[in-house]
């Protein structure tokens, strides 16, 4: 090779290079970008997967039964994947309207944020002592507890939890508060604590209420669920007390809490700079701490502190569909559900609901014929069958084949059979669902921040089991976060809360002492 053709060679090579380079930054997406069809995927086994349309490509080991290509799901799938995306900018756009909305819900009552003024205006400092009680009613399950307060924000707890019964859930009112009594009395009894002695106890009553006092407050609606009669308007605490009473009990109901409230109270006897508390289980909603003067409605008496915890109730957040990226999987859901047109922001990311969610999407897949070969299962078929239990499990299964998922499709919902394309779909899925539910709850979450003008620095407390149990849901909210805060994202910490429902509801007990 002469001179001039080692030239000309060389310059082929060079430009060969930098054409390959730029088809690479042209068909290679960027990782710190947010796509609305589709967001990153891990499969299985990432080094021996390729991917098509966001969804992983591989045909399964041990049978010889050969997969669906996912291509040719992908019209269904990218509507799917729009559906459930929820761009920074729309994030940007619920989280704008939700603090107009709870600014409105501040002012009057009649809105959809109803923002109720919990009455508890003083927050522990760490150093309270003593023996308190509480019972929280808060979901599937009823505890009574008994807390002692040790200061340096320490406690001692003891507990009893009990399932609530379908029956009671659409039973009569006398049923279930005779139910909380009668296990009371039994958890006095085997701690030996005799009939209460005076007591003071703190109830968690974690529904949408219109307190009146700090001790009462009737039930404006029934959620979760629930259709228990003769309780809607009716004082909470009245009906405990006079349950109490038959059972031969001496305890005082100082004070009637919900979860959100005593799980920001409950997180600030730990770090004073706590002013948000969240639940993000069965069900959700959140609290916060509002100066008095931003609460228009309020016209009781002035307290010292200057502030008010709200009880925000942002479940009902856009019942008109206004702003919310809602789905024709979510109005199934809220049309099948005993409140229609109610609560539609906890409908689209508590966890009561996300199971059925995904059990919807996954029916409309087989009803088009593009997941299960077109074949579902009495049980895929039936209501709420798929709990959102299981959409934690799959998203968690990281086994080449999607082993979990094969024993939860095949053993719990009798899929008779799945391809492992068909299993990577219904993991997608799940992680789909699962994240609108986290990127909602952080656009509620970053309204709160800017309403108290927290952007410096604050505590958010948080429990239940989407946060503390569902695979990445945590990591999910903080990335949200980021997008609607920016740097100062940085500033704000999502804490899991140490049981606002017990604790916090001694802890505002022992302040209403004060």
């Amino acid at each position: 090779m002469d001179r001039r053709e080692l030239i000309l060679f060389c310059l082929g090579l060079t430009t060969g290079i930098s054409l390959a380079t730029i088809a690479t930054s042209f068909f290679v997406p960027s990782t710190s970008s947010y796509s609305s069809t589709s967001p990153p995927v891990m499969s299985p086994n990432e080094n021996n997967h390729s991917t098509v349309n966001g969804l992983p490509t591989t045909r399964r080991k041990s049978t010889t039964t050969t997969t669906t290509p996912v291509s040719s799901l992908s019209p269904s799938f990218h509507e799917i994947e729009a559906a459930w995306t929820v761009l920074p900018s729309k994030l940007e756009e619920i989280s704008s309207h939700f603090i107009q909305e709870l600014v409105k819900g501040l002012a009057a009552d009649g809105h959809d944020i109803k923002a109720i003024p919990s009455y508890v205006t003083r927050r522990p400092t760490g150093t309270e002592t003593g023996c308190y009680f509480a019972l929280d009613f808060g979901g599937s399950n009823f505890r009574v507890c008994q807390v002692i307060l040790l200061g340096a924000g320490n406690t001692a707890v003891k507990q009893q939890k009990d399932a609530i019964s379908d029956h009671l859930k659409a039973g009569t009112a006398e049923e279930l508060f005779n139910f909380f009594a009668e296990r009371t009395r039994d958890f006095l009894s085997k701690h030996g604590l005799g009939n209460g002695g005076g007591a003071k106890m703190g109830f968690t009553f974690s529904y949408p209420v219109t307190q009146t006092a700090l001790n009462h407050g009737s039930l404006m609606h029934w959620n979760k669920g629930f259709t228990t009669s003769g309780v809607i308007g009716v004082d909470a605490v009245d009906l405990l007390q006079t349950a109490f009473h038959k059972q031969g009990l001496d305890l005082h109901v100082s004070a009637l809490v919900n979860d959100t409230v005593g799980t920001l109270i409950a997180h600030t006897y730990q770090g004073p700079d706590t002013y948000i508390g969240v639940i993000l289980g069965t069900g959700s909603n959140a609290a916060y701490v509002e100066c008095i003067d931003n609460i228009p409605k309020w016209h009781g008496p002035r307290p010292p502190t200057e502030q008010m915890i709200i009880n925000c109730e942002w479940g009902a957040f856009d019942c008109a569909r206004r702003i919310l990226p809602v789905t024709k999987y979510d109005n199934i859901v809220d049309a099948a559900s005993p409140n229609p047109n109610m609560q539609i922001f906890e409908k689209m990311m508590s966890g009561k609901y996300l199971g059925e969610l995904t059990r919807l999407v996954m029916l409309d897949l087989v009803e088009k014929g593009e997941l299960f070969g077109g074949e579902a299962s009495t049980e895929l078929n039936s209501t709420y069958s798929f709990d959102t239990s299981y959409m934690s499990r799959i998203e968690r299964d990281v086994s080449p084949e999607l082993a979990e998922t094969e024993t939860i499709l095949n053993v719990v919902m009798h899929i008779r059979e799945s391809t492992l394309n068909d299993r990577m779909i219904v993991k997608r899925l799940c992680y789909l669902v699962g994240r609108r539910s986290a990127r909602l709850a952080s656009a509620g979450i970053a309204g709160l921040v800017k309403k108290i003008n927290k952007l410096d620095g604050c505590t958010v407390a948080i429990d239940g089991s989407l946060f503390v149990q569902y695979p990445r849901y945590a990591n999910r909210m903080r990335g949200a976060l980021q997008e609607l805060l920016g740097a100062d994202a940085e500033n704000i910490s999502l804490d899991q809360a140490r049981d606002g429902s017990g604790i916090g509801a001694a802890l505002i007990a022992a302040l209403a002492d004060v």
